[in-house]
C-alpha cells in the first residue's frame, strides 16, 4: 500500500497525478511527492518500525512505492552504522560526535544505494524496462548492481576522468557505460535529450521526485539511531543537492507522524574549493547560484551547476546552519584523520564534510557538548587516485631479520636502541 497521494510543483504547487514526470508544465519548477501524513500517523509507530529488517524499507510508509516485500529492490539498503566517534571528538574538542557511515551501505558502498533502490523499484513498478543516469561515479555503480538485480537494461552516462573504480564497478555489472567528453553538466544536459528521445528510465531526471525520497532515509536513520531524537547539528555534502533538504524533510516527517515530538537542529553544507556555487551563494546571502566548472580531488561531488542547489540553501537557512569549503588539501588531510582515529576510509566527498565540521567547530557554529552528525556518503576504496601520493609509501626490505631491526630503528627513530639499553 502506498501513502502518497500526487506529485506537487516546488515552486506553483501545480499538483500531477504520479507518473514519470519531474518538472511541472505551468512554471517548470521541480515536482516533489507528496503523502497522505494523516494515514501515515495512523499505521505506524516507533515499535512497529523497530521489529522490521534493518534496511532502509523499514520507513516503507514515508517512501513513494507500493510496497512489496517480494518486489522491492535493494532489500539490504539502508541502516548503517551511526558511530559514537570518541578519537576523533577527541581531536574536534566534541563529547557527542557521531559519524553516519554510508561507506558500508549495500550493495556499492554509498548512499546512493537509498535513492537507486527507491527510484529503480518504482521504475519497475512503472513498467520500464531500461534504466539509466547520468552520473559522477556512486550513482553510477549503485544503477548498475541494482538494475542488475532487477533484470533490467541498464545504460550509465559519466564525465570523462572519473575514477577507474567507480567504472570498474559500474561494468562489472553489465550495463552499458559511456564516457562523456566534458564535465558532469554537460553529461547531465545530454541525458536530458536521451530519455525525451528514447523513454527510459533515468533515475535522477524523469523519475527524480522519487528517486530523492530514498535521501529521506539517512535522516529517518540518524533519528531512529540517536534514540528517537534529532542531532543539534548535522553536515552533509552538497553535490547536485539531493541528500541535504531531503535529510531536513526527513526531521520534519518524523514530527508530522509522531515518530518524534520535539527538538530542533541545524543542517550545514559541506562543498569542496573546486566546486562550491552553493556555499558562493549562502556566503553571498543571496538565492543566486552561479555555476561553476568543477576542479577538485572530489569528483562525486564535482557538480558546478546543481539541480536542486536553492532548496540547498533554503534547508540551511531555514534551520540556521550554514555551510563551508574545503580545499584539496584539507579533504586529503580529513580522510587521513578519519582513518587514523576511527577506522573508517571515506571518499574525498566524506573528507571534505569532515573538513568543513573541523572549521564550523572552530568558528564557534558548533559547541563542544552538542551533538554533530557528520555525514559519510562514500568509501575510499573506490577513490584511491585521490590520495594515493598524500600516504607514507611501503618500506621495502630483505627476508632478514637484522634489515628489519635497522628498519624499524629508523622507523621510531632510535627508539627501540635506546629502550633495549635501558
Amino acid at each position: 500500500m502506498s501513502y502518497i497521494t500526487n506529485l506537487k510543483c516546488r515552486e506553483c504547487g501545480q499538483e500531477y497525478p504520479i507518473s514519470p514526470l519531474h518538472v511541472c508544465e505551468t512554471c517548470f519548477g521541480p515536482l516533489e511527492v507528496t503523502y497522505d501524513y494523516a494515514r501515515i500517523r495512523a499505521a505506524i509507530s516507533r515499535s512497529i518500525i523497530e521489529k522490521r529488517p534493518h534496511n532502509l524499507w523499514r520507513y516503507r510508509e514515508l517512501l513513494p512505492v507500493d510496497f512489496n516485500e517480494n518486489d522491492v529492490v535493494g532489500p539490504n539498503s539502508g541502516f548503517t552504522p551511526l558511530l559514537h566517534c570518541k578519537r576523533l571528538g577527541a581531536e574536534l574538542g566534541l563529547k557527542h560526535l557521531y559519524i553516519k557511515d554510508d561507506t558500508v551501505n549495500h550493495p556499492t558502498l554509498s548512499y546512493k544505494d537509498r535513492v537507486v533502490s527507491v527510484s529503480i523499484t518504482k521504475a519497475r513498478e512503472f513498467g520500464f524496462t531500461t534504466v539509466s543516469c547520468a552520473s559522477t561515479g556512486n550513482l553510477a555503480t549503485a544503477v548498475a548492481a541494482h538494475a542488475a538485480r532487477a533484470g533490467l537494461q541498464c545504460y550509465i552516462f559519466m564525465p570523462t576522468g572519473v575514477e577507474a573504480g567507480k567504472v570498474v564497478g559500474s561494468t562489472i555489472y553489465g550495463a552499458k557505460v559511456i564516457t562523456i567528453r566534458g564535465n558532469y553538466d554537460d553529461v547531465n544536459r545530454l541525458c536530458s535529450e536521451i530519455a525525451d528521445k528514447y523513454g527510459w528510465a533515468f533515475v535522477n531526471i524523469n523519475l527524480r521526485p522519487f528517486y530523492t525520497e530514498g535521501a529521506k532515509t539517512f535522516g529517518f536513520e540518524v533519528v531512529e539511531q540517536l534514540g528517537w531524537r534529532l542531532p543539534d547539528h548535522i553536515v552533509v555534502p552538497t553535490a547536485g543537492g539531493t541528500i541535504l533538504p531531503k535529510i531536513a524533510k526527513a526531521f520534519k516527517e518524523m514530527k508530522e507522524v509522531g515518530l518524534i515530538k520535539t527538538g530542533e537542529f541545524k543542517i550545514h553544507s559541506a562543498q569542496a574549493a573546486g566546486s562550491a556555487p552553493v556555499i558562493h551563494a549562502l556566503h553571498k546571502h543571496t538565492d543566486l547560484i552561479t555555476p561553476v566548472k568543477p576542479d577538485t580531488i572530489a569528483k562525486s561531488i564535482a557538480i558546478g551547476n546543481p539541480a536542486d542547489g536553492f532548496y540547498v540553501l533554503k534547508a540551511v537557512r531555514d534551520s540556521g546552519g550554514w555551510g563551508d569549503v574545503a580545499t584539496d588539501p584539507e579533504i586529503i588531510d580529513a580522510i587521513k584523520l578519519l582513518a587514523r582515529t576511527e577506522g573508517i576510509f571515506a571518499e574525498p566527498a566524506g573528507g571534505t564534510t569532515l573538513a568543513v565540521a573541523l572549521k564550523l567547530v572552530k568558528q564557534g557554529r558548533i559547541k563542544p557538548d552538542e551533538t554533530v552528525v557528520v555525514s559519510i556518503t562514500g568509501n575510499g576504496y573506490k577513490t584511491l587516485e585521490a590520495v594515493a601520493s598524500a600516504i607514507e609509501q611501503p618500506s621495502i626490505i630483505d627476508a632478514r631479520l637484522k634489515d628489519f631491526d635497522a628498519l624499524f630503528d629508523r622507523l621510531t627513530n632510535g627508539k627501540r636502541a635506546a629502550d633495549s639499553a635501558a
